[in-house]
């Protein structure tokens, strides 16, 4: 595995606070109604993120799959953050021009195949990529996401059976969060163990730490190994948790407010941010210019969301069709 040193614990806390505060500003844009339909937020699991990301070759090698709590993904996958924002803003220079929104983030360039609204259904497409990945010998690995609540989709064992007869360089990974929307993990099966679940499969799988980016590192670096070595697919479960709702418009009444603070003393943000002053590999100064940098680099992608103009209404047409295929779309509307 790469050495996890002082420059990437130092870009880790960079990472991270910005994406928590560009979510953040997120949150605040949903209420003046400038981001519309559903906005699902990500504060909080930012360590299984980070920790993934040293794992993997970035460049389009490996990809990555996930749900619809994906804004920060692509970012860190190297996508311009000003056109995540205007995606959400439905802003013509979002990444899929705005047509997309908070729920379909994607960048073939930079390897980030979604952002899927139906629950589940990235876990076949994932296997499928991976498939793709062995058949063309391209020696990429796809991580493919989802939550507690897709865990229980009888897709999952579909894909899992595929995955280990056919070998499949793919490492799938349970973000265990606690609550599938609004529903608790004990409630939704008679095990609290989701990764136990690969044990029918005979896949290799356990849980992972996944407030901790060193644990989360470690453990995607060892399944990710495997996959490239054409040992097949890694189930992994990364016990973390979300500090919001489940989207803007959840309530939060099945947990107490002092459980999320029991959970916010092991934020990955401030456990990163512990060991850098232990070990002195930033002093107080170089930290407040880091936190200055994010936050200016967030109002950079405001400004660029807010200014961006609103696709045209051709644009409906240009997205689907193919203007030579089908004539007898009109060229204006």
């Amino acid at each position: 595995m790469k050495p996890i040193t002082k420059e990437v614990y130092l870009k880790w806390y960079e990472d991270m606070q910005f994406w928590r505060k560009f979510e953040d500003k997120l949150a605040a844009l949903y209420i003046q109604q400038k981001v519309r339909g559903f906005l699902h937020l990500y504060n909080g699991q930012e360590a299984v993120l980070a920790g993934a990301l040293h794992a993997m070759e970035l460049g389009g090698k490996d990809k990555m799959i996930t749900a619809y709590r994906n804004h920060v993904q692509p970012i860190g996958m190297g996508v311009d953050p000003k056109a995540v924002m205007a995606e959400l803003l439905g802003k013509v220079t979002g990444t899929s021009k705005g047509m997309g929104g908070s729920m379909h983030i994607f960048s073939k360039e930079h390897g980030f195949y979604g952002g899927h609204g139906i629950v589940g259904a990235q876990i076949p497409v994932g296997a499928g990529m991976a498939f793709a990945d062995k058949y063309f010998e391209t020696g990429g690995v796809t991580l493919t996401y989802f939550g507690d609540g897709a865990a229980r989709q009888g897709s999952l064992h579909e894909a899992f059976n595929m995955a280990m007869n056919w070998k499949l360089p793919v490492v799938f990974i349970c973000e265990n969060n606690g609550y599938a929307m609004g529903t608790s993990v004990e409630r939704t099966a008679n095990h609290t163990d989701i990764w136990k679940l690969g044990l029918g499969y005979e896949m290799p799988c356990g849980p992972v730490d996944g407030m901790n980016p060193v644990k989360v590192a470690e453990a995607m670096h060892e399944a990710m190994e495997r996959a490239r070595r054409g040992e097949g697919p890694t189930f992994l479960e990364m016990k973390t948790y979300r500090y919001r709702g489940h989207s803007m418009s959840d309530a939060q009444h099945y947990r107490t407010k002092e459980e999320v603070e029991e959970y916010k003393k092991i934020d990955p943000i401030t456990q990163v941010l512990d060991i850098i002053k232990e070990n002195k590999y930033a002093t107080d100064a170089e930290i407040e210019a880091i936190d200055q940098r994010v936050n200016d680099l967030v109002a950079e992608c405001e400004k660029f969301a807010e200014e961006s103009p609103f696709p045209e209404a051709q644009q409906l047409y240009d997205v689907v069709y193919e203007q030579e295929n089908y004539p007898f779309i009109p060229h204006r509307l």
